[in-house]
């Protein structure tokens, strides 16, 4: 499939994003007031395909709205996203319920929605005819499954953004061995480590399993240790990248199917030309941007486990995850390729 001509396929979720703007994230047992209140289109299926689209590369999104959500689909058709492949259903749009606080932060409760809805026949061309598959976990998990492993069958390389993070009878269950490519933040490796150690111990054999309050990786070398366990628990070509927020991004890619042959990359985070104003849609800016640097490898026959190569795509994703917190909203805040290219 090297050369061809790349497009991607997205089964993901489709949300109306309610920002409630406030001076710090609410705890528990407080009540507080916003100061602003906006609705925007999001979800990390549609987060992720539009970033796909704005890097110049070809995208078709599958999922579901309900007929509140008409506008959302509309405005991923206005940013080039291919949505023959979304359906609208009887159940309300998915909802995320975000706080927004003055120094970027964010704190997000999800709403399932039309996102569980079972879907009608679409005009979804085959799964063979795609050279990418990106996946999260904002669907019903089986669909998930059943879509990477259509893919596996057909050659895609696929890519998982476990989040929200997967349950653990789901951890258990997981084809990890169909997947190209695991992206995750330092919270999600850390959490993924801790339940495949218990899960592959011996019978018999009491793992030891970390307190709540342990602190997750911050630096690189924490990470990178992280990484490292976390890679031999999984097959062993399994591509890993972990964002580090302000650290920046660690990779592990295996060149041959051997654990200890992955070299790590290391990338440090872009320099911010302005204030951080939000962070809601850095992680999916970033997964999408990965996504269309390895189709522009995959159509130039160029492999990313080149060290030149898989710098210049993880640079160029880190890159774009900086102009996005330096603007409002999810999927408004995705720059354009043009806008990269200035810097």
């Amino acid at each position: 499939m090297l050369g061809r001509k790349a497009s991607c396929l997205v089964r993901g979720s489709i949300n109306i994003d309610e920002f409630f703007h406030v001076h710090e994230i609410v705890r528990p047992g407080e009540t507080i007031s916003s100061h602003g209140l906006e609705r925007r289109a999001g979800g990390k299926g549609a987060n992720q395909a539009v970033a796909v689209s704005k890097a110049g590369c070809k995208v078709h999104l599958v999922g579901a709205v309900g007929d509140d959500g008409r506008w959302v689909v509309d405005y991923l058709n206005s940013v080039g996203v291919d949505t023959d492949g979304i359906a609208v259903v009887q159940e309300a749009t998915g909802r995320a319920i975000i706080q927004l606080a003055n120094d970027g932060e964010n704190c997000i409760i999800l709403h399932k929605g039309a996102n569980y809805a079972p879907l009608p026949a679409l005009k979804t061309p085959p799964l063979s005819s795609f050279t990418h598959l990106l996946l999260q976990n904002e669907i019903p998990f089986d669909e998930t499954v059943d879509f990477l492993s259509g893919a596996h069958g057909s050659g895609v390389v696929t890519i998982f953004n476990p989040s929200p993070m997967l349950s653990d009878e789901q951890i258990s269950v997981f084809p990890w061995e169909k997947l190209t490519w695991l992206v995750v933040n330092a919270g999600e490796a850390d959490h993924l480590h801790g339940k495949l150690s218990v899960i592959s111990a011996e019978p018999g054999i009491e793992v030891m399993q970390k307190q709540p309050t342990a602190p997750v990786p911050s630096t690189t070398d924490q990470a990178l240790h992280l990484l490292h366990l976390l890679q031999r628990q999984l097959p062993s070509t399994v591509n890993i990248v972990c964002t580090l927020g302000p650290s920046g991004v660690i990779a592990l890619l295996p060149g041959v199917p051997a654990p200890e042959a992955a070299e790590p990359l290391c990338i440090p985070a872009a320099k911010l030309r302005g204030p951080v104003k939000d962070t809601t849609g850095a992680g999916d800016c970033f997964t999408g941007y990965l996504v269309a640097g390895l189709m522009e490898l995959h159509e130039s026959g160029e492999s990313v486990h080149s060290g030149y190569n898989a710098l210049r795509c993880l640079r160029r994703a880190v890159e774009a995850a900086g102009l996005c917190v330096q603007k409002r909203g999810a999927m408004e805040s995705i720059p354009l390729r043009n806008e990269l290219d200035r810097l």
